[in-house]
């Protein structure tokens, strides 16, 4: 097994991606607050606690991120015509604009990694990956 050499060069590529991550995105943004956006993109209007499995972590750390998200004008909070108790958030003007930023920096980093290697083996890491995570949990 391959393990300790795949742990050593997963564990770099981490810390590399991170690193890069947090200095071109900051000060506006972070990537838990990247990750909330995006999946408000993708998904339209959440509650808090749909963005739980997205971010790992526990809804009392959810609800301070999107508070310094919603005090940085990123995204929307609105109670719920219905139920009062329901909060909805949303993205802002602003917010998709950080989106549109976050993506890019990211897509250009993994594209300056991925070019390291030819056109059939990205294609054949991506599987790989694929195989992997399907796994995983």
């Amino acid at each position: 097994m391959q393990t300790s050499e795949f742990a050593k060069l997963w564990s770099q590529l981490s810390k590399d991606y991170k690193l890069h991550m947090e200095s071109e995105l900051a000060p506006i943004l972070t990537e838990p607050q990247l990750t909330v956006l995006e999946v408000i993109m993708e998904r339209g209007t959440m509650k808090p606690s749909d963005f739980i499995p997205y971010l790992a972590t526990s809804p009392a750390a959810v609800t301070m991120l999107l508070d310094r998200m919603e005090k940085n004008d990123l995204l929307t909070r609105e109670r719920d015509s219905n139920d009062r108790r329901i909060v909805w958030v949303s993205i802002s003007e602003k917010g998709m604009q950080e989106v549109d930023r976050g993506m890019k920096i990211r897509d250009e980093f993994l594209s300056t990694v991925l070019n390291r290697i030819s056109s059939h083996n990205q294609q054949l890491l991506i599987y790989l990956l694929g195989k992997i995570t399907s796994r995983v949990g």
